[in-house]
């Protein structure tokens, strides 16, 4: 018994010593394992911090080089301001020169309607003069010519797309008659024109003035019935 005893002592000694050996060995395996895993990392951080600084050195331009730069972007900057300038002086002028085209516009713009009815004008001077000259010209002489100078004034006015405003006999539209009075009519419903005072006249589809006119409010007789 005693004998089996101690030998159960050895085996268990000779277990933990083995355990302990294992272990160690293990550590020291791990330890190259660190060692080994770790430095080509090491390596190769520092090969690559090497070769950005070489990178780094190899493209970074020279004193000279950068001075032809900063001249370069100054000659063109000063060239891009000239063109600025320019430009703006070019559109100050435009505004200036299309200012007075407006106004010569505004000043000129009758012209060609004046100068269509100086015509009017001079014949209407003759008439005056020889009406003066001899003042024995017949009324039906008299009447002629101002008939015949009011149809030149109209066919210059229908040129420039004057017209006038068709009122007598048709029924009152605000839109194109002023009624200026009423007065009663047995010949015209009620409502509708029956004089016309002033003509009306359009540009092109424009109402320029209106006609004003007599309007009809029917006949008493009517009213009675």
């Amino acid at each position: 018994m005693e004998k089996f005893g101690k030998h159960k002592n050895r085996t268990t000694e000779s277990v933990t010593q083995e355990k302990r050996n294992n272990r160690d060995e293990r550590m020291h395996k791990d330890g190259r394992k660190i060692n080994i895993t770790e430095n080509p990392e090491e390596e190769q951080d520092q090969k690559s911090r090497q070769g950005g600084d070489e990178e780094e050195g190899g493209n970074t331009p020279d004193i000279e080089t950068l001075r032809e730069d900063i001249a370069s972007a100054r000659k063109e900057a000063c060239e891009n301001n000239d063109r600025f300038l320019r430009v703006c002086a070019e559109l100050e002028n435009y505004k200036k020169r299309a200012q007075r085209q407006m106004d010569d516009h505004r000043k000129f713009s009758n012209t060609e309607l004046i100068k269509d009815l100086l015509p009017v004008v001079d014949n209407l001077e003759r008439a005056v003069e020889a009406y003066r000259e001899n003042r024995q010209t017949t009324e039906a002489c008299m009447f002629e010519g101002v008939e015949m100078t009011l149809n030149e004034i109209l066919n210059i006015l229908k040129k420039y797309n004057v017209t006038q405003v068709d009122a007598h006999g048709k029924p009152f539209d605000p839109n194109y008659h002023e009624a200026v009075m009423q007065e009663e009519s047995a010949s015209h419903p009620e409502n509708t024109v029956v004089n016309e005072l002033q003509k009306g006249y359009l540009l092109h589809d424009r109402l320029i003035r209106p006609a004003m006119v007599v309007v009809s409010k029917g006949s008493s007789a009517d009213k009675k019935e």
